[in-house]
């Protein structure tokens, strides 16, 4: 049987090829976390997400 996946997208919307580039947010199914990633042409962007305190946003 396969391994069940860590990460899960929680939410998406954009296209990597307009300007305001491909958003999603993916969540840690272990620890909850949240990452914002961006990809935008032939670059992109990984970071958690963080709340107004500057912790890490857990769902």
């Amino acid at each position: 049987m396969g391994k069940e996946k860590r990460f899960e997208i929680v939410e998406e919307e954009g296209s990597a090829l307009s300007d305001n580039g491909r958003r999603q947010i993916f969540r840690d199914k272990e620890t909850g976390v949240n990452y914002l990633y961006i990809r935008m042409g032939y670059s992109g962007g990984l970071t958690p997400l963080l709340d107004a305190d500057g912790k890490p946003v857990i769902t």
